[in-house]
Formats: C-alpha cells, structure tokens, sequence
C-alpha cells in the first residue's frame, strides 16, 4: 500500500494523529529531500527508514519501489512541505504503483494552496491553480493576460527572487484587481499583503530595494473579475 501523505509547509506541529501514525507503521518513507523530512521525523520522533524519491528520481528506482509495494511493503510519499502532487513530486510513483494494482490512499492535511485560498478572502468557489509560472518576462506576461480573462480567483506559487516580476505584470494588465500576496505561510513570519495589484507591486518593489532581497515563499492569490477591471481595459 502506497500512502501519499502531505506534511506541514513550515511549523512542524501541523500534522495529524493519523499522519504520524502512518509514518512510524510504514515500512519505508519515499521523500523528495530525506535531509529535510528528517527534521520532521526527529520533531515527532520517528525512526522509519528514508530513501530519496524526486522528480529526477530514475525510472528504475521508481520501477524497483513499485515492485516492492506490489510484493507487500506499506510506503509512506512525502515532498519538503505540503501535498505531493501539488506543485511538488509524487505522480510517477503514483502512477507506477497504480499500474501493478496497489492501493493509494491519500493522508489529507496540510497545503499552500488552501492555507492561502482560506484566508485570502476571494471567492473560491471556482478557482484556477497556476502553480509556478514561466520564469522569462514575455512568456510570464503572455501567461499572466491569458489567465486574466477567465474571470476567476487565481492561486500561483512563486519564489522569493521572481515576486516582484509576477506582482509587477499583475499590475500591468489589472492594476486594480485586488491581490492577496502570503509569505511564509504557518512560519514565525508569516505576513499577508492585500491591496490593489498596483500598490502591492510597489510596496513589494521598494521593500526589495531597501533590502536587497526577498525571503520566504509567496502564495499569489488574485481576485476574480470584478468592475474595476473594466476600467483597466
């Protein structure tokens, strides 16, 4: 039995019994950074076994993983932070595991994409996850006007290093569609900035300025069309 489990995405004691339980049963934890869910394991005082399963993980180890589920073994699928799968790896073993008939349950919990939906205030109703965009300017700008026109909230993920740039073709194209801009979600710094494209650009701008670089990861969420986007056009 495969069990794809997500794992906190910053304080360590947001896990469930059910997690924690799965990860001391299991015979083997595939991590996308065994150094990382160590960390992990050591906060909670786990002892499993750790092997190293990523998105530059060979074909044949993958093969060999899902064979040894297929013979009985229980593995537990973990990435650094989050759900694997979203934005982060986990379909190949998936998949390879699924082929050969074995059983993949989900141990449901925590997930950049939700935390920051939950709070941001938009609709979620229907929403569209972008994950990570292009990183050059013009496909970024190209994806960035594309996405706009369905109307809905959207949630991207971006780095520290590229927020600016992301923050700074929102504004572009929709200078007053309101943004809820999270940073370093569950953390000891955690932060929220909402506003108007426009003016979260700036601040994000001359805060980069001031002092040199970003930190934390940031979670974009963008409102839905609204009037004011009228104005833009």
């Amino acid at each position: 039995m495969l069990f794809v489990c997500a794992t906190p995405i910053g304080h360590l004691d947001d896990v469930s019994l059910r997690l924690l339980a799965t990860l001391r049963e299991a015979d083997l934890i595939c991590a996308e950074d065994t150094r990382h869910t160590q960390k992990l394991l050591a906060r909670h005082e786990i002892s499993t076994a750790l092997t190293s399963c990523h998105q530059h993980t060979s074909p044949a180890k993958i093969e060999a993983l899902a064979r040894r589920l297929a013979a009985g073994e229980t593995f537990a699928l973990v990435t650094n932070a989050g759900t694997p799968g979203v934005s982060d790896p986990g379909p190949r073993l998936v998949q390879a595991a699924a082929a050969l008939g074995v059983p993949v349950l989900a141990i449901p919990g925590a997930c950049a994409l939700a935390a920051a939906l939950s709070i941001s205030g938009f609709d979620a109703q229907r929403f569209s996850f972008l994950g990570f965009l292009p990183r050059k300017p013009g496909k970024l700008r190209k994806a960035i006007e594309s996405a706009l026109t369905r109307g809905e909230t959207l949630v991207i993920y971006e780095s520290p290093y590229r927020a600016v740039a992301l923050l700074e073709a929102l504004a572009q194209f929709a200078p007053q569609r309101s943004v809820a801009v999270c940073r370093e979600l569950t953390k000891k710094f955690e932060e929220t900035l909402r506003g108007p494209a426009s003016e979260v650009h700036a601040l994000l701008a001359e805060r980069k300025k001031r002092d040199k670089e970003l930190k934390g990861e940031f979670v974009v969420v963008v409102s839905g069309e609204s009037a004011t986007d009228e104005d833009d056009e």
